[in-house]
C-alpha cells in the first residue's frame, strides 16, 4: 500500500484526449460520465479535486466533422474555439447529474510566468475549491502558441503539473492511455515490465520514456515524466496510470499499487 498517497487530500486529475474520445475520434461519452461520478464522489468524500482536462480540439474537430488535425496555427485555433465550448457543456451535462458545480479556467504560459497574475489564479482556484466547485483547467489554446505548435514548448500534461504545484497539492495523477511508465515500449514489446515506483528521475528513466504517444493527444509518456520531475521538485506525488478504467482513480487514491507512482519531494 503507498500510505502517502492514501494520505493526500488535494489532488489534480489531468486526462488527456485519448482517454476521452473513441479511437475514430468521437466523444466517449460513457468515459466522461464516469469521470464526472469518479471526481464528483471524491469531492464528496473529503478530497480537493481539479481536473485538468484535453480534448478541445478533438471534440472541435469531431464537431465541424473534420477527420484529420488542422495543419494551420489559425485552423487549429478556430477549431479548439468550437470544441472547448462543447467540452464544458459535456461535462455540465454530467456533473450536474450529480449536483457538482464546476468551474472553467484556461490559462496560458504567460499567466503562470507572472508573479501577480499567477497569484490571482492561484486565489482563484482556492476561492472555487473553496465554494465546493472543481475548477476545470485548459490551456487557452485559441489564443497560445505554445501548445498547437509543432515546437510547442507546453502541453497539457506540464500543465497539470504547474497547476499542481501552484496550489501546493498533494498528488498528481495523469489518467493516460498508457498504464505507467514500462521499461520498454508495451506496444512494441509483450514482455515491456511496468516501473511500479520512481523515487530519482534519472536521465536513464527520461530516456525510457520515449516519444509520442496516440495520434489524437499532443503529449506522449516523456512529457508525462517531465511534469512528475516538476511536480517532485515541489514535492508532489505523481501517478501516471491508464485512462481506460476511471474506477481506478478510488483505488490509486486508497494507495494500491496502480500505475507508476513517482516519489515526491525534491531531488
Amino acid at each position: 500500500m503507498r500510505k502517502r498517497i492514501q494520505e493526500c487530500k488535494r489532488i489534480v486529475v489531468k486526462i488527456g484526449t485519448s482517454s476521452l474520445t473513441h479511437p475514430q475520434g468521437g466523444m466517449n461519452l460513457r468515459k466522461i460520465e464516469r469521470l464526472a461520478f469518479v471526481l464528483s464522489d471524491l469531492q464528496r468524500s473529503g478530497k480537493e479535486v481539479v481536473l485538468v482536462s484535453s480534448g478541445a480540439i478533438g471534440f472541435g474537430m469531431g464537431r465541424l466533422g473534420l477527420n484529420e488535425r488542422p495543419n494551420t496555427l489559425a485552423e487549429t485555433q478556430a477549431v479548439a474555439a468550437v470544441g472547448q465550448g462543447r467540452l464544458m457543456q459535456v461535462y455540465e451535462n454530467f456533473f450536474s447529474t450529480y449536483n457538482q458545480p464546476i468551474a472553467q479556467i484556461l490559462l496560458t504560459k504567460d499567466v503562470m510566468d507572472h508573479p501577480i497574475k499567477s497569484e490571482n489564479a492561484k486565489r482563484t482556484f482556492q476561492t472555487l475549491m473553496s465554494m465546493g466547485a472543481i475548477p476545470i483547467v485548459n490551456e487557452n489554446d485559441t489564443i497560445s502558441t505554445e501548445e498547437i505548435e509543432e515546437s510547442r514548448f507546453g502541453d497539457n500534461d506540464t500543465l497539470s503539473a504547474i497547476v499542481a504545484s501552484l496550489l501546493s497539492a498533494d498528488a498528481l495523477v495523469i489518467l493516460s492511455d498508457i498504464a505507467g511508465l514500462y521499461d520498454q515500449d508495451p506496444r512494441k514489446n509483450a514482455n515491456a515490465k511496468l516501473i511500479e515506483e520512481v523515487e530519482t528521475i534519472t536521465q536513464e528513466i527520461q530516456d525510457i520514456a520515449g516519444g509520442p504517444g496516440s495520434s489524437q493527444g499532443t503529449g506522449g509518456m516523456a512529457t508525462k515524466v517531465v511534469a512528475a520531475k516538476i511536480a517532485k521538485k515541489n514535492g508532489i506525488e505523481t501517478i501516471i496510470s491508464s485512462g481506460e478504467n476511471i474506477d481506478q482513480l478510488f483505488e490509486i487514491l486508497d494507495g494500491k499499487a496502480i500505475g507508476t507512482w513517482f516519489h515526491g519531494g525534491g531531488e
